[in-house]
């Protein structure tokens, strides 16, 4: 049997591993662009000792998703950067809110006193929760926003729900689902009538249970060392960007082959497989991995399947302009960490500013990468601005907001479109009912990637795995 995988982002390189890993033969894997990797896109500056990232730049080693991405990462022996939680940057992070940096709390101690931009203490937003009556959402799901709001109160659906949605997906919190990022405390929410009394009898249950740990298969050195040096997150040497680039390389080292600027126009489905309408032939193959954006997959079904096609379409996605910024000298900023995020309730045109050079070594510059627009891109650029408009406006906001008046080095401005999906409210049963309908017609065909199974890269890889894994072992015999 013969595999295709489209999109050499992360998650088609990550399907092709294990392919290759559980069935051992060729496949092949089909790039619209000239590169693989999709959003992750390291820029290195060797001769002056930083790098810019386009897309992200760390990975977090928390949990099952986590654990198996260091398996690859071992695998393909990366050498990484770790930034234990004593760092700087996995301590401090920040919010710009009511016309100030403020400082976010970091340890039990911060739920007591009152710190901006909050009006009273944290531990008072857990009473609120303790004594909130319980809510059975419509259709079982609601937004982010609405969820903490009524469980925690409004200030911290604005000032810490909203604007770490705005980090994670460049969404509105009052359209995310709650499944999207807080599915376990929205269940025990719904199940114990609260999310702390969810949490203290989930705690309990945890306790007294036998069961055995669900990484037993997983822990692989790196991740023990993890745990061990109580590791927050971590880059690779040379940027994020190697890891796509080792994967691509072991692939082609293990007869994988990797199509760049081959975009695969048309998928015809029949009983004896798919046939792939590629850039100089049509190419029959007997089943096909898409790691592809929801948009772009719904344009190749169209055709013979618009019921399906009109079904991807549901899930929107956000353009995110990014603006990688460096300074001479390494002593600009007032406060170190992780960077800033702006809620937005602030109305202003910056998602946030990553503060790299405290999450990395820069050889004495400062580098910071401002992200812009996301669910707000049309509020504020609807007009298409130049390169240099996006640059002015990142550069205000980082004199505004941190107050640099040097001038920068160096620039580079992206406009990434339609890059990131938004997980709206009843997303989950959108991508439930798009692969019920894979199942029913019986298309052989799979879905991995951040479209349906979460944006991070610990998410999509993990996903490749999933859906690796439940193809049938008889997959693997020619039929």
């Amino acid at each position: 049997m013969t595999t295709a995988v489209l999109g050499g982002g992360i998650s088609g390189l990550s399907a092709g591993y294990y392919l290759l890993r559980r069935f051992g033969k060729p496949l092949t894997i089909y790039e619209a662009s000239p590169r693989v990797g999709g959003w992750i896109r390291s820029e290195t500056h060797k001769d002056r000792g930083f790098l810019f990232e386009s897309g992200p730049r760390t990975i977090r080693p928390v949990g099952l998703p986590g654990a198996n991405t260091m398996e690859i990462v071992e695998q393909l022996n990366l050498p990484v950067k770790a930034i234990p939680r004593s760092h700087v940057a996995a301590k401090n992070r920040m919010l710009y809110a009511k016309g100030q940096v403020c400082m976010l709390p970091n340890s039990p101690k911060g739920l007591f006193g009152t710190k901006p931009p909050f009006s009273q203490p944290l531990y008072k937003a857990l009473i609120h929760d303790l004594l909130a009556k319980s809510t059975l959402a419509k259709h079982g799901d609601e937004s982010i926003y609405s969820f903490v709001e009524r469980r925690f109160g409004k200030e911290i659906a604005d000032y810490a729900i909203s604007p770490m949605i705005c980090g994670i997906c460049a969404g509105d919190a009052r359209e995310i689902s709650v499944r999207f990022l807080m599915d376990g405390l929205f269940e025990k929410e719904q199940k114990y009538g609260g999310v702390l009394k969810g949490l203290l009898y989930a705690r309990y249950k945890e306790k007294n249970s036998t069961k055995p740990g669900i990484f037993a298969q997983e822990q692989t050195s790196m991740y023990l060392q993890s745990k061990q040096e109580k590791w927050a997150m971590y880059g690779m040497d040379g940027g994020l960007e190697q890891l796509p680039r080792a994967l691509r390389k072991y692939l082609g080292e293990n007869d994988v082959n990797v199509q760049l600027s081959n975009p695969c126009r048309n998928l015809n489905f029949s009983e004896n497989g798919v046939r792939l309408s590629l850039r100089d032939a049509d190419l029959p193959v007997d089943h096909v991995i898409s790691s592809l954006p929801a948009y772009r997959l719904a344009a190749l079904v169209k055709q013979q399947h618009p019921s399906l096609s009109a079904q991807l379409l549901d899930i929107p996605y956000v353009d995110v302009v990014v603006v990688n910024i460096q300074f001479d000298g390494n002593h600009l900023l007032k406060q170190n960490g992780f960077g800033l995020l702006v809620p937005p309730c602030e109305q202003l045109p910056i998602l946030g500013i990553i503060f790299d050079s405290c999450c990395f070594d820069m050889d004495g510059n400062t580098i910071l990468t401002v992200m812009m627009g996301g669910r707000w891109f049309d509020q504020w650029f609807s007009d298409q601005p130049s390169p240099k408009k996006l640059l002015d406006t990142a550069l205000r906001y980082v004199r505004q907001i941190l107050d640099i008046k040097e001038d920068p080095k160096f620039c580079r401005v992206h406009t990434h479109h339609k890059c990131i999906p938004q997980y709206t409210v009843g997303h989950q049963h959108r991508v439930t009912n798009i692969r019920k309908y894979i199942e029913t017609y019986k298309l052989p065909l799979s879905l991995c990637g951040a479209a349906f199974d979460g944006v991070g890269i610990n998410d999509v890889i993990l996903s490749a795995r999933r859906q690796v894994d439940a193809l049938p072992q008889s997959f693997s015999h020619p039929t």
